[in-house]
């Protein structure tokens, strides 16, 4: 076990990035690291013109579920998705065609 010089934390030693700081034993420095989902684009809010975060795909459909054979009918109705995004300044909501 080595301690990490930045964070003070135990990492093993065939480690070679901190897990609690992402310090980089090898470079001797903190790397950051971009959350990198499939699909995911760099937007920024229209509002508060920082990031927003790809939070997945989103599946919609039209029509009610219909009682007992409600599953059963649901490959009958319309489903679209979307590529959603957040911005956790102002809440704002973007959906995009993936």
């Amino acid at each position: 076990m080595k301690n990490c010089p930045n964070c003070n934390s135990e990492t093993e030693d065939n480690f070679e990035i901190c897990w609690k700081c992402n310090y980089s034993f090898t470079e001797g420095k903190i790397i950051e690291f971009k959350d990198e989902l499939p699909g995911g684009k760099e937007i920024d809010c229209l509002r508060c013109k920082v990031p927003m975060h790809y939070s997945g795909i989103y599946k919609f459909h039209e029509g009610n579920k219909t009682g007992l054979w409600g599953n059963v009918f649901e490959i009958f109705v319309n489903r679209e998705s979307f590529d959603l995004y957040l911005c956790h300044k102002c809440g704002k909501v973007e959906f995009f065609s993936p």
